[in-house]
């Protein structure tokens, strides 16, 4: 429960999510305008009194770039019209693979963004499942780091899952995946081995663990082009695997990744509503399940003072 006054708006990104969030935590969606000027610059206007008020705004930040610079304006213009704390709820935080420096010539966007969104203002953030955990260490104000292990463990826990194995798509993923078998009662886990020859272009090598006659969940963050989820699974029924299925938070699915998933052996494929992808997937195939409890649960702790550690993992 919501103790004091607390604002919640969104930017366009994800208002049907926003919207789910207002509704667990039974407090209105806030009014504000997102529209452009004449020229096609975005013009922001926060339609309520927001002085003094513990303010969060919901946007995620995938493409186009429109929907990071609408959260930047929304910030901005949360800052000055003097609220008491700000809190940038990012359910995908976007240019979040570009995490470090690994060839010349080329930024670290996901620091740059962290430097853009405190200097925006920025009190907090709250995000889902970075694709790398060092991120946090790039901002110089609070971050909340949820996974949404939680909402797969809902999801799968009402199987039987006495043959299933968890696995992770590479060395990376290991920690989320351990965390994951761990709240599942103590699946067994595989991890594959896989290396990046080319941008977008994974190659899956080998494979750590015995998957013989196993029901395979790969866990990952995000799906983009899909490459390296195809990849995996059939490395995995080459090695003796019964099916494979997939939980991944983020659907970015770029290109032609619904259509390539859509015609690949993958037997499920179940994702979270961090992104606006539900209208896109026609598939029985395609699961979409919503973080919008766990972000309510997250919101209302910050608000009230009260630990959020509980939601981590």
């Amino acid at each position: 429960m919501v103790r004091d006054e607390i604002k919640v708006f969104c930017g366009n990104s994800i208002p049907v999510l926003a919207e789910s969030i207002c509704k667990e935590l039974s407090v209105p969606l806030g009014k504000a305008t997102i529209d452009r000027f004449s020229d096609g610059e975005i013009r922001v206007k926060i339609e309520e009194n927001v002085r003094g008020v513990d303010v969060f705004i919901i946007q995620s930040t995938h493409a186009p770039a429109e929907n990071l610079m609408e959260l930047l304006l929304m910030l901005d213009a949360a800052k000055r019209a003097s609220a008491a704390r700000i809190t940038a709820v990012i359910p995908y935080y976007g240019y979040a693979r570009q995490d470090k420096k690994d060839e010349p010539r080329v930024p670290i966007s996901a620091k740059l963004i962290a430097d853009l969104l405190t200097q925006a203002g920025a009190n907090r953030v709250l995000s889902l499942d970075l694709h790398a955990e060092q991120i946090q260490g790039f901002f110089d104000i609070p971050v909340d780091h949820l996974y949404a292990t939680p909402v797969f463990a809902e999801f799968f826990g009402k199987r039987d899952l006495s043959d299933y194995m968890v696995v992770s798509p590479d060395a990376g993923g290991a920690r989320r995946a351990r965390g994951y078998a761990k709240r599942m009662g103590g699946l067994p886990m595989a991890i594959v081995d896989k290396r990046r020859e080319k941008k977008d272009q994974p190659e899956a090598l080998n494979l750590v663990g015995d998957v013989q006659g196993k029901i395979c969940l790969l866990l990952d963050d995000l799906i983009s082009t899909g490459t390296t989820l195809i990849k995996a699974t059939g490395l995995l029924l080459e090695r003796g695997a019964r099916e494979v299925r997939v939980a991944a938070t983020h659907g970015v699915f770029a290109a032609e990744a619904i259509a390539r998933l859509s015609a690949s052996p993958i037997e499920e494929i179940v994702i979270t509503d961090s992104l606006p992808v539900r209208d896109r997937l026609k598939d029985d195939k395609f699961q979409v399940l919503s973080v919008a409890k766990l972000l309510a649960e997250a919101i209302c702790r910050i608000h009230n003072g009260e630990s959020v550690s509980s939601l981590f993992i």
